[in-house]
Formats: structure tokens, sequence, C-alpha cells
């Protein structure tokens, strides 16, 4: 069965950290581009970084400093490293996967075809 599943996700204090963990079954994270995206009550889907099939990471402006994306080749997992939490990073946080092998990563929620169920991050003040 081909699926991705984020777990890690939970309540933390402003300033604390969190590590996001998705799992991926029947998509090779060594061939494949994986991206986080979050989405925030009544807010659109939007990039939060994404590790390309060669270990690269970017981010968006939003978080670049604080979030750190790597990976396990080894158990085919791609963890997000969240630190500095900020109210404003509270949302459900989803992992994706493109669907073609070497594709590069996309800010563009679009453009990935493999999609974890998600996984709340609350950061309170």
């Amino acid at each position: 069965q081909v699926q991705l599943v984020e777990s890690g996700g939970g309540l933390v204090q402003v300033g604390g950290s969190l590590r996001l963990s998705c799992a991926g079954s029947g998509r090779t994270f060594s061939r494949y581009a994986v991206g986080w995206f979050r989405q925030a009550p009544g807010k659109e889907r939007e990039f939060v970084g994404a590790i390309s099939w060669g270990g690269i990471g970017t981010y968006s402006e939003s978080v670049k400093g604080r979030f750190t994306i790597s990976k396990d080749n080894a158990k085919n997992a791609v963890y997000l490293q969240m630190n500095s939490l900020e109210p404003e990073d509270t949302a459900v946080y989803y992992c994706a996967a493109r669907g073609k092998a070497f594709e590069r990563p996309n800010t563009n929620p679009g453009e990935y075809d493999l999609w974890g169920q998600g996984t709340q991050v609350t950061v309170s003040s």
C-alpha cells in the first residue's frame, strides 16, 4: 500500500520545539522529493519546506532558520524539526511526495500526488 503517515504533532509552548516524522511506504524517499505543508483554520495550505531526493532542503521565508528538514533513507522517513515555535505556526502539518522519481521539490501543493493524513501542531502563548 502506498501511503505517507505523519506523527509527532502536539501542544507546545511558545519558543518550544517539536519534531514531526513522515514515514513512507510504497514510495522510496531516496528517489522522490518530499514536501511539508501546513494549513491553519480558514487559510489555504501553505508550503513550509521540502527536501530533494538528494537531501537538499528548501524553506519558506517564514520558517527559515527555525525549521530543518532531514531524512533517513534507510528508514524511508523524512523529519521536520521545528524550533522557536510561534503561535503563527499552529496548523495541521502534512507531508507529501512528488509523483515522479528525481523531480525537484516544488512549493505548489498541486505538484504533489501523495499526501499523509496530517498531524496537528498547536503552539500556545
